[in-house]
């Protein structure tokens, strides 16, 4: 059977990313792989098989495209509106929090909040389907 190990999103100034990833995610390198025209920086900690590798493109300047194909990356926390308040009073701009209804079932409480390049995580409270 498959293993999903790792996604990779690229990168524009990976100090301000890495940042970023440990300040709201608490994910912090584990692996880090140098090379002349590019850097590979794989993050993870203590909750998580799966790591987010960082690309940083040396030379790139110009901000990367999404696209109309990527989504976004999940990730569960305990208390969505706790987690969005405490990321707030940091100085992050998350969205509102959203609850995901079947009739009066609730499904999912969640939220989203963009990296520095851009890229949409959704912080999901743990609940049903989402542990």
């Amino acid at each position: 059977m498959a293993k999903i190990i790792h996604s990779m999103i690229r990168v524009l100034d990976l100090e301000r990313s890495l940042g970023f990833y440990a300040d709201v995610l608490g994910l912090h390198p584990a692996h880090r792989l140098d090379f002349p025209d590019f850097a590979l920086v794989y993050l993870r900690n203590a909750e998580n098989d799966c790591e987010i590798e960082l690309t940083l493109n040396k030379g790139q300047v110009e901000p990367y495209t999404h696209g109309s194909g990527y989504g976004h990356v999940a990730v569960v926390v305990e208390d969505a509106a706790a987690t969005r308040e405490a990321l707030v009073a940091r100085g992050y701009e998350p969205a509102p929090v959203k609850e995901f209804k079947r009739g009066d079932e609730l499904l999912a409480r969640y939220f989203f909040i963009q990296d520095p390049d851009g890229y949409k995580i959704e912080m999901l409270e743990r609940h049903g389907h989402y542990q």
